[in-house]
């Protein structure tokens, strides 16, 4: 028989289930907790060992078991510890797109005590080298395009010691190792360094585009990777059980078909590493590795590695869907299909339906500062509700405020705030940041929402000047810092242009200095130059007279978007 949301939570976590939800004190904040999440990330690697002999990573054609995996993050941690001087607490970065090396050198440097700086493989090599001074790595995992774009900058990072390049086919950099090298032959007896760490101890630094500039390091600890990966869980097992019940199986441990999760999103997002990676680690999923996205070579892997679950950002699964070469390829293995990160729109979930009839869709909400997952909506009650985000888990919190922080009743629209063992402790070196965007416990989302009777959240706006591209978060500042850098601009707006596939492309309206000019592509090589390429406008418009502005002196981008775009 099935099971309303709530019928299914009661039975999920009552007392003695493997969902069980306790209370702590987390940094002086009462909370709720997973009971039986793992205590780090070091726990995991040493869980995932249990899946022997089975295929965790495949790239191109390419595999590793889970054996071998453990193995090798092992060796490569103890190497970190013993011979490259890495302290617990250290940072130890890593910049690459996403081959096998990524994972392999996430899992050492995490089980070594270090923080993990993923770094993203999109940004120019000056971007790269304020994230490797910022948090003041000391060890860098590139790989040899993302060493060449750091060449002109190795005199900015002065507290970065080793360099381990992989997959370089040429001489790396004097001074430089290759990957291969360092991990050498790893032996069978492999095994990890001697070294203590706790559920609250510092884990990673993921950085975030900044309203006000340069990025900002959001600074995670294991309780809160290791609690998303049991809201991912506890997820999966009500959507089963409000489905099926648990006279029909639902409270099952599975088939015992392994799970085949096509990895379309970076490693670098907390989406890639927090709930793909960590997860697939910890329950034993095939992890297949998409080279860079596209929809005709989705497809090929789904059918050729029998893939149960992808996702990624909507405009990936609408490709995918609409790709020509769906009715020619299998795809009757996939179960699930999940994705978050910008918005979904409704009929998305009916066309899932119609594609897949036997699998199951999902939307989840999160930020890089709630380490992914805060609430998820999925099966029967997404297709109930496809314009919602879905109610929190278990062990997180939501309220929606005011200006002055009071909480609204349902129905009410207002901030999203939310609190949780998932909250990030802060942005690293940043005090004022971190006193502006958490308070007691609780995360300033920035999102405008509104919660339902029902407890589920619809986010209705952005409170941050913000556009989300294909999944990547731009804010507009930092783009219109770069341009006020040109002598030809005295003003810039940044503003979203929709987009069918990418959610919205960048846009910029510029007022040119009196006897100045300068054409749309020499502005767009200006900012190339300075910012990745997913953040350079892909259109200007030119006016002559000022920017709007309402009384408080803010540019009215709202109208200034419905007028350009109007027209």
């Amino acid at each position: 028989m099935a099971m309303t949301i709530a019928e299914a939570t009661e039975v999920l976590t009552a007392p003695g289930q493997i969902f069980e939800v306790g209370e702590e004190v987390v940094r002086g904040t009462p909370m709720k907790v997973w009971k039986n999440a793992p205590p780090s990330l070091r726990a995991v690697l040493e869980m995932s060992r249990g899946h022997g002999d089975q295929t965790f990573l495949v790239y191109e054609d390419e595999r590793m078991t889970f054996e071998e995996h453990f193995r090798a993050a092992a060796h490569l941690a103890t190497r970190l510890v013993d011979e490259y001087g890495v302290n617990k607490g250290d940072r130890v970065a890593i910049a690459m797109r996403n081959f096998p090396e990524w994972p392999v050198a996430f899992w050492a440097a995490a089980a070594a005590g270090a923080i993990v700086v993923p770094l993203n493989a999109w940004w120019t090599g000056e971007e790269l080298a304020y994230g490797l001074a910022d948090s003041g790595s000391v060890v860098l995992f590139a790989d040899a395009e993302r060493e060449e774009r750091l060449r002109p900058h190795w005199g900015d990072v002065p507290d970065l010691r080793h360099v381990i390049v992989a997959r370089a086919e040429g001489d790396v950099d004097e001074g430089h190792e290759r990957f291969d090298d360092v991990l050498g032959d790893v032996p069978a007896d492999a095994a990890l360094p001697d070294v203590t760490l706790e559920p609250d101890d510092d884990a990673t630094i993921f950085y975030t585009s900044g309203t006000t500039g340069r990025p900002k390091g959001a600074l995670g600890t294991h309780r809160n990777i290791c609690g998303n990966l049991m809201s991912l869980g506890f997820v999966a097992m009500r959507s089963g059980l409000q489905a099926k019940g648990p006279d029909d199986g639902g409270l099952a441990a599975g088939s015992g078909q392994q799970n085949s999760s096509l990895l379309s999103v970076p490693f670098f997002h907390a989406t890639g590493c927090h709930s793909v990676l960590v997860a697939n680690t910890a329950f034993g999923g095939k992890l297949v590795i998409m080279y860079k996205w596209d929809p005709e070579r989705a497809l090929e892997l789904i059918e050729r590695e029998q893939v149960t679950n992808f996702g990624g950002v909507p405009a990936m699964v609408w490709q995918v869907l609409d790709s020509p070469d769906f009715a020619k390829r299998d795809t009757s293995t996939v179960k699930a299909i999940g994705y978050g990160g910008a918005p979904a729109p409704p009929e998305l979930v009916k066309r899932i339906k119609e594609h897949f009839p036997t699998g199951s869709a999902s939307n989840g909400y999160g930020l890089t500062e709630t380490s992914s997952v805060s609430t998820m909506n999925a099966g029967v009650d997404y297709e109930r509700k496809p314009d919602s985000v879905g109610p929190p888990v278990p062990v997180v919190e939501v309220k929606v405020v005011d200006e002055s922080g009071n909480a609204l009743p349902p129905g009410e629209v207002g901030e999203l705030w939310i609190k949780g063992p998932n909250i990030v402790k802060g942005y690293w070196n940043r005090p004022e940041a971190t006193a502006e965007t958490f308070t007691n416990g609780w995360l300033h989302s920035g999102d405008v929402a509104r919660i339902d009777d029902e407890g589920f959240v619809y986010i209705v706006d952005r409170a941050k000047d913000m556009l989300i591209r294909g999944g990547e978060n731009i804010y507009c500042v930092e783009v219109e810092g770069v341009l006020f850098e040109h002598p030809a601009v005295t003003e810039a707006a940044v503003i979203g242009i929709p987009h069918p596939v990418l959610g919205e492309e960048v846009g910029a309206v510029v007022q040119l200095r009196p006897g100045a000019s300068v054409t749309e592509e020499e502005l767009k090589a200006h900012v190339a130059e300075r910012l990745a390429a997913f953040k350079v406008p892909v259109r200007f418009w030119f006016r002559d007279e000022p920017l709007p502005r309402n009384p408080a002196g803010k540019v009215m981008k709202r109208d200034l978007r419905e007028e350009l775009l109007a027209t």
